[in-house]
């Protein structure tokens, strides 16, 4: 009780705060603290409660919630490191298609009506950029945002879908460059959440369950899905996972010698350490790799531009004559 009402003070959200003090008069009133945190889906997940149920069943309350925050905390890290290596590709691709739209819109046709009041020739770069121009300023700068829109809620409703969301999954784990890293990331996860469950106290079956609700992947989920339904019938964990083409062979060897030396949930742990040093190479490799490929992007698409707009100028003088 003290404990809670500590963390309703300290705590900065109001909503937050009313939820903690919520909680303190369940708890007060007889309720399990496991069953006043699952009253909040919203706030705490369904592997969040199941944690702290087992951890309060096994009386290793504070074991489980040091493992929670511990779980929470690298998971985080792992989110915004992903987050970090596509957030500088957007930038850049935004800042691209902003300037260009501009010197399209408002830049190309100012020099495309001093050029026609001088007749001649133009040059052959002049002429594809003054095409552009026209066609994005007219229904064709229309067509491209209706067929980008369109694009995007036709994305979102295949991935509305299960079917939709597992085809989508497998595409993203071919991708070249990108799908290294996603496999990457699906691994650490899973090992992560599996082995802070099975830590925790969680039986294997709902430890399994839980991991395949939160993996976030619907190939993996199915992967860990298969896995459960073979643990069920009496196999071992290995045999499924090593038919999957999403985890690698050392995870699968790792798994097996943690399952039948009975460490599984320490070498969960060590998998999980091991695949996000490998996601911190990843991302430093893609941003590396992607970097002066968007400096090259972004100053050949505007370069190109402007050295078509001033390529008349030098024959200014021939055209007045």
């Amino acid at each position: 009780m003290q404990a809670l009402d500590i963390l309703s003070v300290q705590t900065e959200s109001p909503v937050f705060r009313a939820i903690i003090a919520k909680m303190k008069e369940d708890v007060e009133s007889g309720m399990t603290f496991a069953d006043a945190v699952k009253k909040h889906p919203k706030v705490f997940d369904e592997l969040y409660a199941n944690m702290v149920q087992a951890g309060e069943l096994g009386g290793i309350l504070d074991s489980v919630l040091q493992n929670l925050a511990d779980y929470i905390e690298k998971a985080l890290r792992l989110k915004k490191k992903v987050k970090g290596a596509m957030t500088y590709p957007i930038v850049i691709i935004s800042i691209a298609v902003v300037c260009i739209g501009v010197i399209m819109v408002f830049v190309v046709p100012t020099f495309a009506k001093m050029f026609s009041s001088l007749g001649g020739t133009l040059p052959a770069p002049t002429r594809i950029i003054i095409a552009m121009s026209n066609f994005i300023a007219g229904w064709g700068g229309v067509i491209i945002l209706v067929v980008i829109a369109a694009s995007v809620f036709i994305f979102k409703q295949i991935r509305a879908s299960d079917k939709g969301r597992y085809a989508t999954d497998q595409i993203f784990l071919k991708l070249p460059v990108f799908g290294v890293l996603i496999q990457k990331v699906a691994v650490a996860k899973f090992t992560r959440t599996l082995g802070t469950l099975i830590r925790s106290g969680v039986p294997i079956l709902e430890a399994l369950e839980n991991t395949a609700k939160t993996s976030g992947n619907k190939v993996v989920e199915r992967t860990i899905n298969i896995v459960r339904s073979s643990v069920t019938e009496g196999q071992t964990i290995v045999e499924p996972l090593s038919k999957s083409k999403v985890f690698p062979p050392m995870v699968t060897s790792m798994v097996s010698i943690g399952e039948s030396t009975g460490a599984l949930d320490a070498m969960l742990a060590k998998i999980a350490d091991f695949y996000d040093e490998e996601v911190d190479q990843a991302v430093s490799n893609l941003t590396a790799l992607m970097e002066p490929m968007m400096i090259v992007f972004l100053g050949g698409t505007v370069g190109f531009t402007v050295v078509a707009m001033y390529l008349p100028i030098f024959k200014m003088v021939t055209l007045i004559k």
